[in-house]
């Protein structure tokens, strides 16, 4: 592909992505009579939104903890409070915000930035980094650095999402397919074997040489002490039993908009719905989900006999949800304005 055309299609995809949405969205909604179902005796309760609510915001502040202890780890002296306002920032950013930068992105290199203070110091240096974002993360040691982390960060939550969708597969794969329960058996072993691997290499001396000279060689020598505290025992426990935690926020935050509508989902549902979600969300083909997660969980969690309708709804109501949530993040946004 030519260069123009590269360049052709980064300008124009968020708006490919913003029609995917609409489209996907449309489709989810399609087969939905509105009018029978809002003149059914469908009854809102609200105190179930505002606990999914409760729980979507926990899940961003332990989220922001964990990176902040990464980035704390590799050398940087940003407070735990102004580390978890920049993760808010950038869940802000990855519902939809108007940039060619990625939520991610933007923490990366703000988390840099951060001081013991939690105020974001080399405002003029920051602005520079952001709108030179992938030529300096090749060149900058401590950009790198950052990213690293903030890779680190999202390989921790992955492995965790991971381990809850195996045992949701264990629970309750077979009402998916047959093989599902064996499936769920096949991912736990991947995720734990994978993790047990991780560890042993970090405490044998040949091997943890090895990934020295290798991440030396990429000038990341100082992101040890992260990759550490995320793999190494006994560290490695406590880190994924967090990680669990997080994502369990959000499916009880899932549950709760579901059950707003009169809809109750079985536990091992939502452990299978989300997570299967959350691995199609790393395809950046629409905007923060909307439309993919509509059509997806209707699809799953009509097997159990949930109604794509109320389905739709609740997953409109913690998309919405998730929005009002993450708009504390602009209070950093707005501050280099």
């Amino acid at each position: 592909m030519s260069a123009s055309w590269k360049t052709v299609l980064k300008k124009s995809w968020p708006t490919i992505r913003i029609i995917l949405s609409i489209a996907l969205l449309w489709k989810a909604t399609s087969g939905i009579d509105w009018k029978t179902l809002f003149e059914s005796e469908l009854q809102l309760e609200a105190q179930w939104l505002i606990a999914g609510a409760l729980c979507i915001t926990a899940a961003f502040v332990c989220g922001g903890l964990r990176w902040g202890l990464f980035m704390r780890r590799a050398g940087f002296q940003g407070s735990l409070p102004g580390y978890i306002g920049l993760y808010f920032s950038g869940g802000l950013i990855n519902q939809g915000l108007p940039s060619t930068l990625g939520g991610d992105s933007y923490r990366a290199i703000a988390g840099t930035h951060l001081t013991r203070s939690g105020q974001i110091g080399q405002q003029h240096e920051l602005t520079k980094e952001l709108s030179q974002a992938e030529e300096l993360a090749k060149q900058s040691p401590k950009l790198r650095l950052g990213f690293a982390m903030t890779l680190l960060d999202r390989v921790v939550g992955l492995m965790g999402n991971n381990i809850l969708g195996g045992i949701g597969l264990v629970l309750g794969g077979a009402t998916l397919a047959s093989w599902g329960t064996e499936l769920g058996y096949w991912v736990l072993t991947l995720m734990l074997g994978g993790g047990a691997l991780l560890a042993f290499a970090l405490s044998y001396q040949p091997l943890m040489a090895m990934i020295q000279r290798l991440l030396a060689r990429f000038a990341l020598d100082h992101s040890l002490p992260g990759i550490r505290f995320a793999f190494a025992w006994p560290t490695n426990i406590g880190q994924a039993i967090f990680a669990v935690g997080i994502h369990c926020f959000n499916i009880l935050a899932l549950g709760f908009c579901l059950k707003a509508y009169g809809a109750d989902v079985p536990t091992e549902a939502l452990m299978i719905g989300l997570p299967a979600l959350s691995l199609l969300l790393m395809l950046p083909i629409s905007i923060s989900g909307w439309g993919l997660r509509e059509a997806t969980l209707a699809s799953v969690l009509a097997l159990w006999g949930i109604s794509p309708s109320l389905t739709v709804l609740g997953s409109i109501s913690y998309g919405a949800i998730t929005l009002v949530c993450v708009l504390p993040g602009a209070y950093q946004l707005l501050k280099r304005k």
